[in-house]
């Protein structure tokens, strides 16, 4: 399992082939890319704040959920902070596990969580000037319905 902040441009492709590589027992790997959207011009350079330390413990609490939830054999996460221009990957998170419904679903609820509750603080600047970027109501009903699937 591995969680990381970087502030600089990553290639997904390469991290995808670097977390496949050697795997003998995995029988599927789901991936995501988030990437940044320049809003119909409205977003020149989007930021991302983070605090050292806090910010990969909190997330790997929910790392450590998925991995148990789901049974995955691996886990990697790694997230863009500090500004980032329209079209550069944001995160990017990999799961692997024995079939592809845990793999998939596992993506699925971690970035759920990532776009909702992680400890990020997100800043859009463009020529309306800067603004501050919070989770609309579908990112929380994104990540609340799973918590309603572990109390049933």
């Amino acid at each position: 399992m591995s969680i990381r902040l970087t502030e600089q441009p990553f290639d997904p492709g390469a991290l995808l082939s670097d977390f496949t590589r050697g795997r003998t027992e995995t029988g599927a790997v789901a991936t995501f890319t988030g990437i940044a959207r320049a809003e119909k011009g409205s977003t020149a350079i989007l930021e991302l704040e983070a605090y050292p330390g806090f910010t990969e413990a909190e997330i790997g609490k929910i790392a450590e959920q998925a991995r148990a939830r789901f049974a995955l054999d691996d886990l990697l996460i790694l997230h863009r902070t500090g500004q980032i221009a329209p079209g550069e990957p944001i995160v990017f998170v990999a799961t692997a596990a024995a079939h592809r419904r845990a793999a998939f679903e596992a993506c699925d609820f971690l970035m759920d969580y990532l776009k909702s509750k992680a400890p990020f603080w997100k800043k859009e600047h463009g020529p309306g000037g800067a603004r501050w970027i919070e989770p609309t109501a579908a990112d929380h009903a994104d990540r609340a319905r799973w918590e309603k699937e572990t109390s049933t």
